[in-house]
């Protein structure tokens, strides 16, 4: 199959994501007429989240714009492994918008929480707390499949990772807000995958 395929469908899938993403975050910011301070992680987590950030969303682009450049971190992938790829990121892309129009004006682009900040449980929120960090780490490798890239994979491993961290700190912020309601919904949902039995 040619690499322009693979190009196009990647750069198909990874726009929209973006533009269902940057949708419904400008749509909570304009609605709640609330924008959330990002001091609230620390400078420190700040910094590598903006460093961190900056690498995994220009290696992508890189790779649309001249796959030649990330030839380096090429790994050779079979072509059915690229194919799922596709339709892995194509199933990740329908989870973004199920889980951004779930959690509408509530979504935050930090650890904090907003003034009204509601906690939802319906939709993918049913069963996962933290299902944008999950959904977005599976995009990235997905993009790395079709891409045939191992280090675009890795930044999204990465990124998981270092959201992880992040996340006890969030759910703090949760449980201050919404007390022993988030402790009940935290008992019977699991934090990134469902919880087996639940």
């Amino acid at each position: 199959m040619n690499e322009n395929t693979f190009r196009i469908l990647a750069a198909v899938i990874l726009l929209s994501s973006v533009s269902i993403s940057f949708y419904f975050r400008r749509k909570a910011d304009r609605e709640t007429g609330e924008t959330i301070s990002r001091k609230i992680d620390g400078n420190w987590m700040m910094t590598v989240i903006k460093i961190g950030g900056l690498i995994l969303w220009l290696s992508p682009f890189v790779y649309l714009l001249n796959p030649a450049w990330m030839a380096w971190s090429k790994t050779g992938l079979p072509e059915p492994v690229r194919w799922l790829g596709v339709g892995m990121g194509i199933f990740c892309m329908l989870g973004i918008y199920w889980l951004f129009s779930s959690i509408g004006n509530n979504i935050s682009p930090t650890s904090g929480v907003r003034k009204k900040h509601e906690l939802i449980t319906s939709g993918p929120y049913r069963w996962v707390r933290h299902p944008l960090y999950t959904v977005g780490a599976s995009m990235f490798i997905s993009f790395g499949m079709m891409a045939d890239n191992w280090f675009i994979a890795t930044m999204g491993i990465l990124t998981f990772i270092l959201m992880a961290i992040r996340t006890p700190k969030e759910e703090a912020n949760l449980i201050n807000k919404f007390g022993d309601e988030y402790r009940e919904y935290i008992s019977r949902t699991g934090r990134f995958l469902p919880k087996i039995g639940k």
